[in-house]
């Protein structure tokens, strides 16, 4: 199993040393990549260190998932920062039209 860490411009490199992996890991600010929270409801993309693709196709390195509300447990997966950063956006607007129908003062992310 492949392992990566972020280089410094957050874009997904290879890490042959798994201590310096873990180590790299263990800051899990560092491989936030977004966050919106309103209301008790959070949208969170991360940097997930691992190929959760499992060797079938491009790897899936990030991924959004949603916490609370009425999408709670909804997640998609990503192989790039830019695609999990467009995902995040695509997210947080599909939890504020599900929000705005029980009035929420949810804005933008």
């Amino acid at each position: 199993m492949e392992h990566f860490i972020l280089d410094a411009n957050g874009n997904p490199e290879p890490c042959h040393d798994l201590a310096q992996w873990g180590l790299w890991m263990n800051d899990f600010e560092r491989r936030r990549v977004a966050l919106y929270e309103c209301d008790g409801v959070k949208v969170s993309t991360v940097f997930l260190g691992l190929d959760h693709q499992f060797g079938n196709g491009e790897p899936l390195l990030f991924e959004t998932m949603v916490f609370g509300g009425p999408l709670d447990g909804e997640q998609d997966r990503y192989s790039t920062r830019e695609a999990a950063l467009a995902g995040h956006e695509s997210t947080v607007l599909r939890v504020q039209s599900a929000a705005s129908s029980g009035g929420s003062g949810c804005a933008t992310a």
